[in-house]
């Protein structure tokens, strides 16, 4: 009776006949709290020669007082105005320093009070890091001093970090070029306030612009002002003693980049005219070359503004872009260029042209090579090598080539054509070591290159280092992971003509470290960091990653976990938690790759499930859930079908191995996750209650595109259709739990999302409950939000999933009085 009596209590308090319920913020039961609170590991920073080691710490969360700054959203950007920098930068506490090898840090002295730094920058000789320090009065600049383990301020809070990339080191380690308030700001306007002078228009005139449902946009004529007074500011050389002077006059400067020599600068600007439609990104804007006076040498881009371009993921504009710094060269710049006018619908032999030009940027560029798909990045040796990548969307197809940068007549020669999802193939990514100019170029040791590769195939994943014959382009392994309990990742090689190579390894309970590994000697590891695991209470949980079949075949995995104390030889039926998130493919065979290392660190963070095996909850994580399309077909022409089949292979293969009660499982999913949550529960009765977190539900409010759709409404009003959770509320007979942020920002999942399927949902009698997060966005960052989020869905999982028979007999019992 007293059980019964709780769950009358829990169930009035969850679906209260009230429109609203007011609650403060509440926090989750002990077991999961503790894990929440342990403490977070610093960030590791290493120079390139593996000698210094930067310890960067910081608080897992932000405060709900902190999102509750002021602040502007215009362009794309969320600025907080009293400090120009960015309202959502994630801000660091404390610093130390050591020396690879050496067992302790050091702390660093000399720190502000209540740091909050960002933005850190090696200096080119990485002996100082350089970073920003936020005040209530601004953003001033600071320099650590590594090998002395002291930092100190060179800049006052005047620094202007609203668009980002707000300091950059001259070449020869004395000064900082800094983005500074300028001195003449008109101020903003206050848009609550200010009385219209007249309504806002925008005019179609006849071109398609079939744009992405962008979020904070520019609104009107005073969001305009705003932007462009928070976007300018002048460029200021700050010399390491404190003094400084007058670089560049006021403009809305984006990108500052000093060219390997570091003779000159790449600057990029911000025009008019703005945009009510797209964001920043595609603004007007100019890229201008300076020299170390500066003094104008040469505008090398003209960009208009980008609102209008042809349809399709891989439509691009017209003339210049991804224009940068060649690595290997003191100062030659490089650029694509569409070959077939940026419209995917063209047929032409190459997709995209690359030129270059050297300083002082007057001579007709040159040609440098071309590429079969669109263009997406050069790794750059010397004269003679360089290596060109391509990809195409809609197939998948992702090219590599190694071609002579010096002869453009002589044909690229094609290393890899392969599936961008097929891991399995994926030959690593080449090495590359710092040049005399401290640029990174391709590691070339007797005609010999190198790459490195995250290792996956049929038996498990086993990083590697291949070396490559530049003549005959055949490839050695020279190491190649051994582990089969631990998860060794290869971040960067530190000396190749040694075999010296960073690494990180991690086990299930132990906390990821990095170490040097000699690659040319077994088991030869030198330890660099030591963090412990801050999560004791679940280390002895069983993981494992199973693979079961899908009713067509498809195999598919997922990580399993089993409650903590749970008894496998007993096999009790428990309650279980499915979580999962969508993934397109072409293929099946792609999709069917095992890509899950169960040797991975368990790491429990606010969006995980994990902190339910403390509840008595088996969890399935990572559910593979592919929706594929071959040939001509689309992914989401089978979408519904290819989900359901998914989530009920999982259901079947944990009920196979006898742990789940298939009568109490719930799913739970964010995003994406969200939107195939709420599909899953109108289409099939696999599930017992859901969990969806910042989704969309109506794709008509999308409709040029969504996810990896690339189709608009008008050309398949039948999938936005079919895919819309909102246009089956009818069909909802299972509970769910809607969470959202206020200030969610990412494309398409905009709140009103779950706000109209809420209402739709209360409308038609289904069982639900709409949390909205005040000022969080679509990841979620305030200690306070996520404590409650945690103890909502504990609270609907204790409700409607682990106690599903008394929660029903209690409706039974309520309906009856």
């Amino acid at each position: 009776m007293q059980k019964l009596v709780t769950i009358l209590f829990i169930l009035t308090g969850m679906t209260s006949s009230l429109a609203q319920e007011k609650l403060t913020y509440q926090q989750p039961p002990t077991d999961i709290l503790d894990l929440v609170e342990a403490p977070l590991a610093p960030a590791v920073q290493i120079d390139s020669k593996g000698e210094n080691v930067v310890l960067i710490y910081r608080n897992a969360f932000k405060s709900i007082a902190e999102l509750s700054e002021k602040e502007m959203r215009l362009g794309g950007l969320r600025i907080n105005p009293k400090t120009n920098i960015g309202s959502r930068t994630t801000f660091y506490n404390n610093l130390k320093v050591k020396k690879a090898t050496a067992q302790e840090a050091k702390q660093v002295t000399g720190l502000p009070e209540n740091p909050r730094l960002s933005g850190f920058r090696w200096s080119p000789n990485q002996k100082m890091m350089a970073c920003l320090n936020t005040t209530t009065a601004g953003v001033e600049v600071w320099v650590l001093d590594i090998e002395k383990a002291t930092f100190k301020k060179i800049a006052e809070a005047s620094v202007n970090a609203n668009m980002g990339n707000a300091i950059s080191w001259f070449n020869d380690n004395s000064a900082l070029l800094v983005k500074t308030l300028p001195k003449n700001s008109k101020g903003l306007i206050d848009t609550a306030e200010a009385v219209p002078t007249g309504p806002t228009i925008s005019v179609s005139d006849g071109e398609k612009a079939q744009n992405r449902t962008y979020q904070d946009l520019l609104k009107n004529t005073n969001d305009e002002h705003n932007f462009e007074q928070l976007a300018l500011s002048e460029l200021r050389k700050v010399n390491l003693d404190g003094s400084s002077s007058n670089f560049l006059p006021a403009a809305m400067y984006r990108r500052v980049s000093f060219s390997p020599d570091g003779n000159y600068i790449l600057i990029s600007k911000i025009k008019k005219p703005f945009s009510y439609i797209v964001t920043l990104n595609r603004f007007p804007y100019d890229e201008t070359v300076y020299d170390l006076s500066g003094n104008l040498v040469a505008t090398v881009n003209d960009v208009p503004l980008n609102e209008v371009q042809p349809k399709g993921f891989m439509a691009t504009r017209m003339g210049k872009r991804s224009l940068s710094w060649r690595a290997d060269k003191p100062n030659t710049i490089y650029w694509a260029e569409a070959l077939d006018k940026g419209d995917p619908e063209n047929e032409v032999t190459h997709r995209d042209a690359v030129y270059q030009q050297m300083a002082p940027f007057k001579a007709k560029p040159q040609l440098v090579t071309k590429t079969i798909n669109r263009y997406s990045g050069i790794t750059w040796g010397n004269d003679q090598i360089a290596v060109a990548y391509d990809y195409w969307w809609n197939t998948r197809n992702t090219k590599t080539y190694i071609f002579n940068p010096s002869d453009s007549k002589q044909e690229p020669t094609k290393i890899s054509d392969r599936s961008y999802q097929d891991r399995y193939s994926d030959p690593g990514e080449f090495v590359t070591t710092k040049n005399r100019m401290g640029k990174n170029v391709l590691e070339i040791i007797d005609n010999e290159v190198f790459l490195m590769g995250d290792g996956f195939s049929e038996k498990g994943q086993f990083p590697f280092v291949d070396r490559m014959n530049l003549k005959t382009l055949e490839t050695t392994r020279i190491y190649e992971s051994q582990y089969t309990d631990k998860l060794e990742s290869l971040y960067s090689a530190i000396d190749m003509a040694t075999g010296k190579v960073l690494v990180r390894i991690e086990s299930q309970t132990e906390y990821p470290n990095y170490y040097f590994r000699d690659i040319r000697q077994k088991d030869a590891v030198t330890a660099v960091t030591s963090f412990q695991n801050p999560f004791k209470s679940i280390q002895g949980v069983h993981k494992e990653v199973i693979t079961y079949d899908r009713e067509d075949g498809l195999e598919l995995e997922g990580t399993l976990y089993l409650p903590i104390g749970y008894d496998i030889a007993k096999k009790e039926k428990m309650p279980m938690i499915l979580w999962a998130y969508p993934r397109e493919f072409k293929d099946k065979s792609s999709a069917s790759q095992s890509t899950t290392n169960p040797n991975e660190f368990i790491y429990p963070y606010y969006g995980s499930p994990i902190y339910w095996v403390t509840r008595g909850y088996v969890v399935l994580d990572d559910a593979a859930f592919p929706i594929v399309g071959e040939g001509d077909e689309q992914p989401n022409d089978t979408f519904r079908t290819q989900l359901v089949s998914n989530a009920k292979a999982a259901i079947d293969a944990v009920d196979e191995l006898g742990y789940v009660d298939r009568e109490r499982v719930a799913v739970g999913g964010h995003s994406y996750g969200a939107f195939m949550v709420a599909n899953l529960l109108s289409h099939s009765n696999l599930f017992a209650a859901g969990i969806a977190r910042s989704g969309a539900y109506n794709r008509t409010l999308t409709p040029f595109g969504f996810q990896s759709e690339e189709r608009s409404y008008w050309d398949s009003p039948e999938t936005y259709y079919s895919m819309s959770p909102f246009m089956h509320a009818d069909k909802m007979k299972t509970p769910l739990l809607l969470v959202h942020g206020e200030a969610d920002n990412n494309s398409g999942t905009y709140p009103l999302q779950s706000e109209r399927y809420f209402n739709a949902l209360k409308g038609l009698g289904a069982t639900a409950r709409l949390v909205m997060l005040p000022k969080e966005s679509h990841g979620y960052r305030a200690k306070e939000s996520i404590m409650h989020l945690l103890w909502e869905q504990d609270t609907w999982l204790e409700t409607y999933v682990k106690n599903k028979k008394n929660t029903l007999n209690a409706q039974e019992e309520g309906v009856k009085d």
